[in-house]
């Protein structure tokens, strides 16, 4: 269990130490976050029988191995098949998959949380459920939100091609990801009418190469079958309450409006998803759809210092409030979550190679 206590310890100190909120922190990364980097690919990526679907991993990769390049990539996600056919092909098996999506996801997160006033307050918020439960469990959702996190970023910059790039990206890895594609029309453009046409345009092509032959298989899988998730209705409730904090404060988060709109948009939505929750068929279709609403945890809880506190100040009361909460969340699953036994314990594959 320690090392997920290391993982969440690492950016816990470095968020104390770094009070001050920071405006620009620019493109290239400074020598911890290069640290970080390295110490989240390895850790997500070289993990060795830790995740709930890991034998279901496995034996994608042992399908693979069976078929032609072609064959591979026209099953299921593209970009995610192409990797179990490498690893099938080439005998790395599924710690290659997980080491490719561990850095995709974590280049990412990274991206995004530096894109924040308080980003290493944002990365302890994204260790406990999105580090530590999604990219080790769900791996092909996971990567997909690390590109929907760089398409964010994107959409924040005003640069809308990124942002449509990022997501097809994200969709080829995990399909579900084509319903952030609408996102950029609520981003607060001036040029509304013609970004909902380029957004339509680029949502009705790819729906066609990536999302209609899966249509049938989701609605049987999930809606027909009625698929259930644990802890679905907690989950929820962890994107709802930043949202709630966010609608009720939003005049004092400092942004531009056309930003403070497009929080406002995500907010109302992972309130949606609670309603949906309610009326949905499979709690199982909500929960992972709204898994990519999980980056508006971080946007909040890393800016609620300055929030709550005084603008531009060091705020370390609210700083180590938000920890805690950070740490408090951490807690709770590892110790009372029904799945957990699945991540525990801990094992690394170069370790474990080693003594076997």
């Amino acid at each position: 269990m320690w090392p997920y206590w290391f993982l969440f310890v690492v950016p816990a100190l470095l968020a104390t130490k770094h009070l001050r909120p920071v405006a620009n922190l620019g493109k290239r990364w400074g020598g911890w976050w290069r640290v970080v980097f390295v110490l989240l690919v390895l850790m997500i990526g070289l993990r060795h029988e830790v995740g709930g679907d890991w034998l279901t991993y496995v034996e994608h990769i042992q399908s693979a191995s069976y078929e032609t390049l072609l064959g591979a990539i026209s099953q299921g996600d593209p970009a995610y098949s192409l990797l179990n056919w490498l690893a099938a092909k080439s005998g790395l098996g599924p710690y290659f998959v997980n080491t490719v999506c561990a850095a995709i996801f974590s280049w990412g997160l990274v991206v995004f949380c530096r894109a924040q006033s308080r980003p290493w307050l944002a990365l302890v918020v994204a260790i406990p459920y999105l580090v530590t439960v999604v990219a080790m469990g769900y791996t092909r959702q996971g990567v997909a939100i690390g590109l929907a996190m760089l398409a964010l970023v994107a959409l924040s910059e005003r640069k809308l091609l990124r942002f449509v790039l990022f997501v097809v990206l994200a969709a080829t890895f995990h399909k579900s990801a084509v319903i952030l594609m609408p996102l950029a029309v609520l981003a607060g453009s001036r040029q509304r009418l013609w970004t909902a046409f380029w957004v339509g345009l680029a949502s009705a092509l790819f729906y066609v190469l990536l999302l209609e032959n899966s249509v049938d298989s989701l609605q049987s899988g999930y809606i027909e079958a009625q698929y259930q998730s644990q802890g679905a209705a907690l989950r929820l409730a962890m994107n709802a309450v930043p949202a709630v904090l966010f609608l009720w404060l939003r005049r004092r988060f400092v942004m531009p409006q056309e930003e403070r709109t497009f929080w406002t948009w995500m907010s109302l939505g992972a309130l949606a998803f609670v309603g949906l929750l309610v009326v949905s068929p499979s709690s199982t279709a909500v929960d992972r759809v709204a898994l990519y609403w999980i980056p508006l945890q971080l946007f909040v809880l890393s800016r609620l210092p300055d929030v709550l506190g005084k603008r531009n100040g060091k705020n370390s009361t609210w700083v180590r409030a938000v920890v805690a909460y950070s740490a408090v969340v951490l807690f709770v699953w590892l110790f009372f979550a029904k799945t957990a036994f699945a991540w525990l314990p801990y094992q690394f594959y170069p370790w474990v190679a080693l003594w076997n």
